[in-house]
């Protein structure tokens, strides 16, 4: 449980401490939490599948048994969702918002939110804790967003509202029943995995699933929300959305979707490759006629994440590694995408192209890290983006040739949009402005993301070890489920 207590602790404790700490505070949060968490990895062996982490044994009378644990798939998304904290904490050390208590707090709320997510084993649960997430990003975006941000943050609410009723609305039919079915024991995701449901029931079951988790990707056309709130949040909040936010719900598609309605896979299975695809091309397309840079990288961040949807509904061992992979490499990627629009903003108080340009010149280091990051945003060889983008392409490719064509094209187009913003920030004539080059912790933060990606690009093993076993076991528990249905 120290894995949820020591987030909560330092969120409550961050409102009282003065201020002129509270910057270091965060970073001994962070480092602190990350620890634990890779101290868990150093314990765990694969064998044994699942680690249980709390278990009272009983069940309340609406059903909720208040199980948590991990495998090794939610044990690489907790060591993610920690040390992509404390990289945010350490981005904004020199920041306004880092001697702020409220925002301090809420980073920690977000991160006990999350990792709730990741370690709930109980369907009921693991959407108290999804709701829990939301709210924290809702009030950074609420107190310390871009002026003009009201109608986005109601869209923003009423997307992520409907998605989580579609989502109760499945969990609620798995545990009552319904005609031809009866209900679960209870909510814990073993009794919920046991239902067999008819054919119309699981395609609402998968349905509501779906809904949620499209919402939250996004995934085309739930998208709409997207661009201006990665916008017009704070860097920190639009980072904590894109490296994390979104990773729940593609852990949730193959945590909870899939298990949860195998009889509806074959369904689902061509719709969401073909809505994953059209989003990779057509929000790609979108990034290359962007005149901001952040909202360039928040159409890229679109893009990406359609494949990695459409690796997950295929179902091979291949693309969930893939997936897997990749969710990592997104989030480092995103990070550092997005903290190289930071620091651009920091200086010059835009992010628009128009006011741009030479960069480079004035500012060297940071063109080389920023350089080394849109490397590994266009997944080059030995990057971890290489590993994660060529087994989801292989996934899809096996499913239906064309449409793994079609996917495929992000390749290309990753580098369009990529390299622009590269171009059209970093490089060309001097702009009368003066750009001091990157603080100790910038350049920290960028060392960090491309030693991790490097790393992973180079040695995918480190993942695919922890997660094999528990991903078999995962895909031979759904595959049964779909024959005894047949």
């Amino acid at each position: 449980m120290e894995l949820l207590i020591i987030p909560l602790l330092f969120a409550l404790i961050a409102l009282f401490v003065p201020k002129q700490f509270l910057r270091y505070y965060a970073l001994i949060g962070g480092l602190v939490s990350t620890a634990v968490a890779v101290g868990h990895v150093v314990t765990y062996v694969p064998a044994d599948l699942y680690v249980s982490v709390f278990d009272p044994n009983w069940a309340s009378t609406f059903g909720l048994t208040y199980k948590m644990g991990y495998d090794g798939i939610s044990l690489i998304m907790i060591v993610l969702t920690n040390l992509v904290t404390f990289l945010i904490l350490l981005s904004n050390f020199n920041g306004t918002l880092a001697s702020n208590r409220m925002f301090t707090s809420m980073v920690f709320f977000m991160q006990v939110g999350l990792l709730g997510v990741f370690l709930s084993m109980d369907g009921l649960l693991f959407y108290v804790f999804w709701e829990i997430s939301l709210i924290p990003v809702f009030l950074i975006f609420l107190w310390f967003g871009a002026p003009g941000r009201k109608a986005d943050l109601i869209k923003f609410f009423i997307y992520t509202f409907v998605g989580s009723l579609a989502m109760l609305f499945a969990l609620m039919m798995l545990k009552v029943g319904g005609s031809g079915f009866e209900g679960a024991a209870s909510f814990s995701w073993e009794d919920l995995m046991k239902v067999q449901l008819g054919t119309t029931s699981a395609l609402w079951v998968m349905g509501g699933f779906f809904l949620a988790f499209a919402v939250k990707i996004p995934l085309f056309p739930f998208h709409g929300w997207q661009p201006e709130t990665y916008v017009k949040s704070p860097m920190a909040g639009t980072m904590l959305l894109s490296a994390l936010m979104l990773k729940m719900a593609l852990y949730g598609m193959m945590r909870w979707m899939l298990p949860m309605a195998p009889e509806a896979i074959e369904s689902y299975t061509m719709p969401v490759v073909v809505l994953g695809t059209i989003g990779v091309i057509y929000a790609a397309i979108l990034a290359i006629r962007q005149k901001n840079i952040k909202r360039t990288f928040a159409f890229a961040s679109i893009s990406h994440v359609g494949l990695i949807a459409a690796g997950i509904v295929v179902m091979s061992y291949d693309a969930m590694t893939g997936a897997v992979i990749q969710m990592v490499n997104h989030s480092l990627v995103a990070v550092g995408l997005f903290l190289a629009a930071e620091v651009i903003d920091r200086r010059l108080g835009t992010n628009e192209y128009e006011n741009l340009g030479g960069i480079a010149k004035q500012a060297p280091r940071f063109a080389f890290w920023f350089g080394a990051i849109v490397f590994a945003g266009i997944s080059i060889p030995l990057t971890s983006g290489f590993i994660g983008e060529f087994l989801l392409i292989r996934g899809v490719y096996f499913y239906d040739m064309t449409w793994g064509i079609l996917i495929g094209t992000t390749l290309i187009l990753a580098c369009v949009y990529t390299f622009r913003a590269y171009q059209l920030s970093m490089n060309g004539p001097s702009k009368n402005f003066n750009f001091p080059d990157l603080t100790w912790n910038e350049t920290a933060v960028f060392f960090v993301l491309m030693v991790l990606i490097v790393f992973i690009g180079v040695y995918p093993q480190m993942i695919v070890e922890v997660i094999e076993p528990s991903l078999k076991t995962l895909l031979d528990n759904i595959h049964s489920s779909q024959n005894i249905a047949h």
